[in-house]
Order: structure tokens, then sequence, then C-alpha cells
């Protein structure tokens, strides 16, 4: 049972939809029974959670409830959540897998209105179905904003052309007046580059427009692109994504002050190290933040620090190791938990091969999980520590770039939640899922080289 990260009784989080109202965030999203069904499960409708700290959660159930068996909507795929005209509109995907079959699109965007967020009236209107040219049964996951510009309501939905081409996936545009009638406006993002996007989402910071999607046939990750006009060129910057492999789906939302990123990390089939990943899994929220370059970084939030009992010093808290051959490590903690929040600063010497931190360590055979820095190749990833006999970590995509300048203070954070473990440097995240536990002890170690640690603290208990 997780302390911290939140994930429904019973069931696992999926796909999320925020947004701030009323002084909170409501989090729709999707649930996964993990009663298996042809394709997805059991049917599902839209959740929601409000929460004010992303710690404490109130749980209102099904809030947008889906349809019958036969009926457009029998599941509620991803959309999003919006105020117009008084009254709050979710624009969403219904989906019925038996409509394949029938030769009807499977997925066809709808509509729904409420006065509280918490009950909604469907109206059943079909709108925007796949436009020619289009895969009529990849066509999803609206959101919708007001274009203060252009004084209309701007729609992006993920899609993928229609052909036998595999990697097609683009983001299309509509517009509309009146939420009724919408003009297409073609492709705003279609790079090649993906089979499918998933989840868009587009906001606004400072000079830039950020327009983010989470693809399936490369890393399986959420990335962004930046913009200083609606109209384009989208860019990359070098690190064009939050996290990695095991963060997905992930949306955003503002509450005026602070835009925060709403993901969830994945289970494994079977509990299983080595075996797939999962449709769902447990919510992580990061802090979003604009460097000065006006590439974007995260963080966690504030109140997700401030929820952990203040920490203490570990019993060393400034360590200083160095081996110019081979490893040497320490133990920052002997008995950690399966609750864990460390945070210290980092200052790697220049040359040196890799700084690991390592969760659930056995103190006799040396086995961890491990978030490894690699400062020569400017990366970051998680393992298991060893991958012996390999492999026993399936980590494809478990690693973020880094670049840490030698001889320069890096601050950097660890929560540990059961099996979620977090990692935060110097802006860049990585989430992993941990489903063995060896040992009880957290270290550090160092390869060929040095590294100082200090101002080490550590807390096992929410306040």
């Amino acid at each position: 049972m997780h302390s911290l990260y939140y994930k429904p009784t019973k069931a696992w989080f999926g796909d999320c939809m925020p947004v701030f109202a009323k002084g909170k965030f409501y989090l729709y999203h999707q649930r996964d029974t993990r009663n298996p069904i042809p394709l997805f499960g059991e049917p599902f409708g839209w959740s929601l959670v409000t929460t004010t700290d992303f710690v404490h959660f109130e749980d209102h159930g099904e809030s947008l409830k889906r349809g019958g068996d036969d009926d457009q909507d029998q599941y509620i795929f991803a959309g999003s959540v919006f105020e117009a005209n008084g009254s709050f509109y979710a624009m969403y995907t219904g989906y019925n897998h038996n409509f394949v079959q029938q030769n009807k699109p499977s997925q066809v965007l709808m509509i729904a209105e409420s006065d509280d967020l918490i009950t909604w009236n469907k109206t059943d209107e079909k709108l925007v179905p796949p436009q020619p040219g289009y895969d009529p049964d990849n066509w999803r996951d609206p959101f919708v904003l007001w274009d203060e510009e252009n004084q209309n309501y701007l729609m992006i939905l993920g899609a993928r052309k229609d052909g036998e081409k595999i990697l097609s996936g683009s983001t299309v545009a509509f517009r509309s007046e009146d939420l009724k009638h919408w003009q297409f406006e073609g492709d705003l993002w279609a790079p090649d580059l993906y089979t499918m996007h998933e989840m868009p989402d587009l906001f606004r910071m400072g000079d830039y427009w950020y327009l983010l999607t989470t693809e399936y046939s490369d890393k399986s990750k959420t990335i962004y692109r930046m913009s200083k006009s609606l109209d384009g060129p989208w860019t990359a910057p070098v690190d064009d994504a939050f996290d990695g492999r095991a963060y997905y789906a992930a949306r955003s939302a503002s509450d005026g002050e602070h835009r925060y990123l709403f993901g969830w990390v994945p289970t494994k089939t079977g509990d299983d190290d080595e075996a797939r990943w999962d449709w769902g899994g447990t919510l992580v929220v990061h802090e979003v933040f604009q460097r000065e370059d006006g590439s974007l970084g995260v963080k966690p939030p504030a109140t997700v620090e401030k929820a952990f009992a203040t920490p203490r010093a570990t019993s060393n808290p400034e360590i200083e190791m160095r081996s110019d051959d081979g490893e040497t490590h320490q133990t920052l903690v002997n008995k950690s938990g399966n609750l864990i929040y460390l945070e210290g600063n980092l200052v790697v010497e220049k040359g040196t091969r890799s700084v690991s931190i390592r969760i659930y360590e056995d103190p006799v055979t040396g086995e961890s999980y491990e978030f490894l820095i690699l400062p020569g190749e400017q990366r970051l990833l998680f393992d298991r520590r060893p991958n012996f006999p390999w492999y026993q970590y399936d980590n494809k995509g478990m690693e973020r770039p880094l670049t840490l300048e030698p001889g320069v203070s890096h601050k950097f954070q660890l929560i540990v939640d059961e099996s979620v473990a977090t990692f935060y440097i110097s802006g860049v995240a990585l989430n992993a899922r941990m489903n063995r536990r060896f040992g009880d002890r957290l270290s550090v170690g160092v390869t060929d080289g040095g590294a100082v640690l200090n101002n080490l603290r550590f807390s096992q208990e929410l306040s």
C-alpha cells in the first residue's frame, strides 16, 4: 500500500485529465481493475479524485459515467475538462471495441456538461468524426483551450494517418466558436517520428507555447516541442522529455502560479522485473519550471517535500569518495524502510565514470536497485545491480540525458514509496518501479573517480 503516491483501492490509475477549479485540482482518470476481457479489461468511465496538495485525496468514484455495451462510449477514453460560458465541459473520446468489426468508427469525440464538476450530463452528440485520410480507430484524447488571440476554441487531438506507413502519428487541430461546430485545421504537428500521438497538451509559459504528446513506438514517454507561435515551427530542445519509460501519458494543469505534470508509473506484468510494462499504475506529480533558454525542467512539488517529517542529517552528512581504479561505496542509511526521502548536494570530479544511489540493498550480496549517473556519457539511468545473470531487469527506456558540470554542486532528491522510486537532479526526473526487496540499506557508490556528497538529509515518515 502506497503511503504518499496515489493509487485507487483495488484498481490502478490510468490517463489523467487534470483541471484546477474552486481552489483545488480535479483529477479525472481511468481505472484499470485488471479484470481482463478482450483489449482493455473492464469498460470504464472517468473516476475523480480531488486534492490541494498531491498528498491527500478525496475519492468521488466514477464521475463521468460510461455508456452501455452497445453505446459509442462503452469506454470513456481520454479527453479534457475546461470552463466555458459559465459551465464546465468534458470533451472526451467515446470508444466501443465492438464497432471495429461492425465497420463503424470505434473512436468518436463526445461532450458532456457539468455545473459542479462532480455530476455530468452527457449529450450523446458525436462530434468531429475521424477525417478522411486518418485512421478511424486511432482518433482520440482531445484537448481544448480558449485561444485569446483568435477569440475561438482550439482543440487538438491525437491521430495517425491511414495507410501502411507505420510512423504516421500526428496531432491535428480544430477550431470552434460555439463548441458545437468545428472547423478542421489539419495537422498541427506531424513529424513522422511516432506511430501515434496520445494525450496531447498545449500551454503557454512566458514567451513560449509548449506542445506535449505521449508516444509508444520509440521510448514510450511524454515529450514536448516549443514555439513562440501556435503556427510553429515546433522545435525540440536537446532533452525533449520530462521523465523516462516508467512515466506515461502526462498531462499538465496550472493553479495560476505553478504548473504541474500528472503522469502514472506503470506496473510490470506479474510484478516481474523482466516482464513488460502494464497499462495503468500509480500517480506521480512533477512541478514544471522554465529554464532561461525556454526549455522545461521538473522538480517535486513543494507540498510533496513538506509532506515528509522534517528530514534529519544522516549519520555522515558529508561524504567524500574516491577510487582511481574500480568501485568504492558507503552506507547512507542502514534501515531505510519503504518510505524514503533523501536530499543532498552532489559534486562530481572531472573524469569520474559513475555515481550510483542504491535502494533496498542487501549488505551481504550487494544486490540492489540503483540510479546510476554516468557523467562522461551524460546519462542518468535506472537498473538492477547486478543485472546478472543477464538480464534481471528490462530497463529499456529507463534513462535520461543529464549533464553535470564537474566541480559544481547539484541538488538531488530521492523519493521512494514502496515499489515506486523517483529521482530528481538539476531539473531532470526519472521514475522507476521496483518489484523486489533485497535488503534495507541505502548507499552510494563511485567508480573510477571522485565525488562529494554533502548536506545529506533523510526522512522516512510523513508529517
